[in-house]
């Protein structure tokens, strides 16, 4: 079996993750849609509010966010593909 690259993957969930919650705090500021769900994710993610100031505060969250848990993924599928 091939291993997953854990950083690689820790990337690109992280890049993932963090254009999706900037994303969801831009919407939230143009047009109202996803409010609930930045509310949610600020009590998780400092700064993170429907404001370009916060969105991008929750891309960076996110990316960090992202990073680690898709490295835990990769680190965790490795240990148990042996």
């Amino acid at each position: 079996m091939n291993k997953l690259d854990v950083k690689a993957l820790g990337l690109a969930v992280g890049i993932f993750w963090g254009l999706y919650c900037a994303l969801l705090g831009m919407v939230a500021m143009l047009f109202g849609c996803g409010t609930g769900l930045v509310e949610l994710l600020s009590g998780y993610y400092v700064g993170f509010k429907p404001t370009l100031l916060g969105s991008l505060m929750g891309g960076i969250w996110g990316l960090v966010d992202g990073f680690i848990c898709g490295g835990v993924v990769a680190w965790l599928y490795n240990r148990l593909v042996r």
